[in-house]
């Protein structure tokens, strides 16, 4: 065939913000899975305890909370015994911590593929975002394993659990969706994050239980949607006093937002990564 008859494809930035094309996500599937699959190698490469890292990071942050919190502290735990109380908060912040920060760096960490190969900018934060399930997955199964020393057994709503963990991933993904576009522009995102994850991990449910905060400061708090989905889970899972309600709907609703909000800013600036990464 004569290289002249060759189709030609020109790529230019769009003008203005364009919505999804869901159908060039999908045709980059694969690309997708090699990203996670690369990123889950690297992760535990000339590691001694390779994937038992995915356990100990929880478990050592529950023994410490259980010591500082459980028994210096006193702090209730809605009849549940306090390791399992805390562990079962741990799970979602800790997928939605790891998440939020690895698609917030995603960018300026693959820069040089980012520069020289097209694809849909989505799929690194989309990729980041990913991994953080793996450890999830085997910090669960260890979960169920504490809850089963204690003697408990999950409670009959535990069927939803993929929604509570759902919106952890949605909201990692829309707050990773800002913070990565923004950290190609403002390199100081990067040094805002570990300080940024310690005070939400505080303004959540995570350590203490939702009852302990005044009733006219739970409108406030229904605005984090970590609120919602660690108290989501622990229903979920222990049953207990704490049963969804509107306060719920709200902690969605921000996830919601948080998350077209990413998509929006984004989309809108996806032009020009290239050019001032």
């Amino acid at each position: 065939m004569n290289a002249d008859r060759l189709p030609v494809r020109l790529i230019q930035p769009a003008r203005a913000w364009v919505p999804l094309d869901l159908a060039e996500l999908w045709a980059y599937r694969e690309l997708l899975w090699l990203l996670v699959w690369r990123e889950l190698k690297v992760r535990y490469k000339q590691t001694i305890l390779g994937v038992a890292w995915a356990i100990l990071q929880p478990l050592l942050t529950m023994l410490v909370f259980s010591v500082v919190f459980g028994r210096l502290a006193k702090m209730p735990s809605d009849g549940v015994p306090y390791p399992v109380f805390a562990y079962c908060a741990l799970l979602p912040w800790q997928l939605f911590a790891y998440a939020m920060t690895e698609s917030s760096n995603s960018l300026v960490a693959h820069q040089r593929l980012l520069t020289k190969v097209y694809f849909p900018r989505l799929m690194m934060p989309l990729a980041a975002v990913a991994v953080g399930l793996a450890d999830f997955l085997v910090s669960f199964v260890f979960l169920l394993m504490l809850m089963a020393y204690y003697g408990m057994t999950p409670h009959v709503a535990a069927v939803t659990i993929p929604l509570w963990t759902l919106l952890a991933l949605g909201t990692a993904f829309g707050v990773g969706l800002w913070l990565s576009a923004l950290n190609v522009r403002y390199r100081d995102v990067r040094y805002m994050l570990p300080f940024l994850s310690q005070i939400w991990m505080y303004a959540t449910p995570v350590a203490y239980p939702l009852s302990l905060i005044p009733q006219q400061w739970r409108p406030f708090v229904a605005l984090n949607p970590l609120a919602g989905v660690v108290e989501g889970f622990r229903w979920a899972l222990l049953g207990g006093r704490t049963v969804p309600d509107a306060s719920m709907l709200v902690s969605i609703a921000t996830v919601v937002v948080v998350l077209v909000g990413g998509l929006f800013y984004f989309r809108r600036t996806e032009r020009t990564l290239a050019d001032v990464i």
